[in-house]
C-alpha cells in the first residue's frame, strides 16, 4: 500500500481539477448562450425552424429593389409612392411632409444589399442619392412585405425624415 503525503504530488492535480471546474462552471453558461437560438424552446421532432427568407428570395430581392428605386424616384407622384410605403395611406401626410423638403424631393436610392430577417421583413443597404451625388452612403433602412407588396418601411421614412431635419406627422 502506497500512502501520499499530504501536500505531495496530487496538490498540483487537485488545483487543476478546481480550476478547470471553475472555468466550466463560468464559461457553461456563456458557451451555451452562444449555441442558444433565442427561442428558449428546444424544437420537436418533425418541426420546421422559422424560416428567415421569403420561399422565392430573389423575386423578392428584385421587387425590392424595383420599388425601392421607384419610391426615391423624383418623378414618382406621391400618390404611387404612398402604395410603396408601409401603412402608405395612413403615411400619406408624412410622405408629403417630407417631399416640401428640397434634398429629400430630390432624393434618389440605389440598393446595394437586401439580407432577409424573416419572410416578410428585410434590411436594406443603399446609397442615398441626391442630384445623382451620394449624399449618404451606405444608409440602412428596412422593408416589409404587406399586401402582397415589398415596401419601404415607415422606419425607414421617418428615419429619413429625422436625418432632413424636417418634422413629420407620425413619426
Amino acid at each position: 500500500m502506497v500512502l501520499k503525503r499530504h501536500g505531495g504530488p496530487t496538490r498540483p492535480r487537485s488545483r487543476l481539477a478546481a480550476l478547470a471546474a471553475a472555468s466550466v462552471l463560468v464559461l457553461g453558461p456563456a458557451l451555451v448562450a452562444c449555441g442558444d437560438d433565442g427561442g428558449g424552446e428546444s424544437e420537436s421532432p418533425g418541426t420546421q425552424p422559422a424560416a428567415t427568407a421569403p420561399s422565392d428570395p430573389a423575386a423578392a430581392r428584385a421587387e425590392i429593389t424595383k420599388n425601392w428605386t421607384a419610391f426615391f424616384d423624383p418623378n414618382t407622384p406621391a400618390a404611387e409612392r404612398a402604395k410603396l410605403l408601409e401603412n402608405g395611406e395612413q403615411m400619406r401626410p408624412a410622405l408629403e411632409a417630407l417631399l416640401t423638403n428640397d434634398a429629400a424631393s430630390q432624393a434618389t436610392a440605389k440598393v446595394k444589399t437586401i439580407e432577409f430577417t424573416s419572410p416578410n421583413d428585410a434590411n436594406v443597404t443603399y446609397d442615398l442619392l441626391v442630384a445623382g451625388a451620394p449624399a449618404v452612403p451606405d444608409s440602412k433602412g428596412t422593408s416589409v412585405f404587406q399586401d402582397d407588396t415589398w415596401k419601404v418601411s415607415v422606419k425607414t421614412l421617418c428615419g429619413l425624415a429625422q436625418l432632413s431635419g424636417a418634422t413629420v406627422p407620425g413619426c
